[in-house]
């Protein structure tokens, strides 16, 4: 390369670097902004997330990039990547606190990741939080005298047994609601146990988001809807959304959502291990779908063992589901084994059929993580 070129080069990557720090200063302002905004949603009670809004701003923003020449992904990635920080830095304000006359709340397994969470949450809305874990026992009368609500979120498998032979003498007007994956057992334990509200929630994620914008909460009704709409109200404040259900129809999704999907994952990492598989040369031929695809498996063994052995072991049914999955392998192997390419063809379109729009929309969506996935790699 000449000097002439050189000289060319450094000086253009010089205007950039000054774009650049343009570019962070608008950034910092942003962000100041959303934090105003984030202030003022705080004082009326409205939730950080607002769909519609993000939308038509999003739509907005595309629209007006395409007409200066510039992709709207591109645009829409950066704005998206914005929000997700304007989330995390909203709840630093704190949120609006619904029911003021509560009294407080006792997160039994509140040392837990999922307890600390919410108690995290609760205490920016303005709650006091208490917490009771196993060494705590003796002390839980005084506890739980005065609590308006008391959230269960403890391993799935003493869940109920704790909720039977633990919660019996809760206040009459206190809420009892836990935060189990399952819903059936523990919906009808705390109806047994407890003579006043029950509620049963399922977060639909792990403990290390930064915030609940977005995330889906399950809602199981029990009793007395009308006294504990006030915390799906406070849910909806923190920015997630709530999802109705019945808690059989919860199970069953579970079965195929959960159970079959992580012990799928377990026997796949099973197989890599068992292959003695090196996971450094594995990651260099990987696509990003593949890259993707093992990431969400070592995420698997980066957790607790015992969080996801209750996961798959909760429900008995769950064999079911797993066992069908199986079969459903060993046929498609049968195929395979036989070289009948034909029929390997015709059930996948008949899979494809079934998928309907669904398919073109996760090949959509899919695109948009598999680019990220792409941006991240480092070598």
């Amino acid at each position: 390369m000449n000097e002439k070129t050189t000289a060319e080069l450094e000086n253009l990557r010089g205007l950039i670097d000054g774009v650049d720090q343009q570019l962070l200063h608008l950034l910092r302002k942003r962000l100041d902004l959303v934090a105003q905004v984030g202030a003022v949603k705080h004082g009326a009670g409205l939730p950080i997330y607002a769909p519609q809004r993000e939308a038509k701003m999003l739509a907005k923003r595309r629209a007006e990039a395409q007409a200066m020449d510039v992709a709207p992904q591109l645009i829409e990635d950066i704005l998206r990547r914005l929000m997700r920080e304007s989330y995390l830095n909203e709840k630093d304000v704190g949120f609006k606190q619904v029911k003021a006359d509560l009294g407080h709340v006792v997160i039994v397994g509140g040392e837990g990741k999922l307890g600390g969470l919410f108690s995290q949450m609760l205490t920016l809305s303005g709650y006091e939080v208490k917490s009771l874990d196993k060494d705590d026992w003796l002390n839980s009368q005084t506890i739980f005298d005065g609590a308006g609500l008391v959230i269960v979120t403890v391993p799935i498998n003493i869940t109920c047994e704790l909720i039977a032979s633990k919660l019996t003498q809760l206040p009459s007007n206190c809420i009892l609601a836990d935060l189990t994956s399952i819903k059936s057992a523990p919906v009808e334990a705390m109806l047994a146990a407890h003579c006043g509200p029950v509620l049963g929630l399922h977060p639909m994620f792990g403990p290390d988001v930064g915030s609940l914008a977005k995330q889906v909460v399950v809602v199981c009704h029990g009793r007395g809807e009308s006294e504990y709409q006030w915390l799906i109200e406070q849910i909806k404040i923190w920015g997630a959304r709530i999802v109705e259900a019945e808690p059989e129809k919860h199970d069953k999704a579970m079965q195929l959502v959960q159970a079959m999907r992580h012990f799928s994952s377990f026997v796949y990492g099973l197989n890599l291990y068992k292959e003695e598989a090196d996971i450094e040369s594995l990651l260099q031929f990987s696509s990003p779908i593949y890259r993707l695809e093992l990431a969400m498996v070592g995420r698997l063994f980066a957790q607790s063992p015992e969080l996801y052995a209750d996961i798959i072991f909760a429900q008995e049914e769950s064999l079911v589901a797993i066992s069908d999955y199986l079969d459903n392998y060993s046929q498609a192997l049968q195929i395979l084994k036989s070289g009948n390419r034909e029929a390997f063809v015709k059930q996948f379109e008949e899979v494809a059929q079934w998928f309907g729009d669904f398919a073109p929309q996760f090949q959509r969506e899919s695109r948009a993580m598999l680019q990220s996935v792409n941006d991240m790699k480092t070598g």
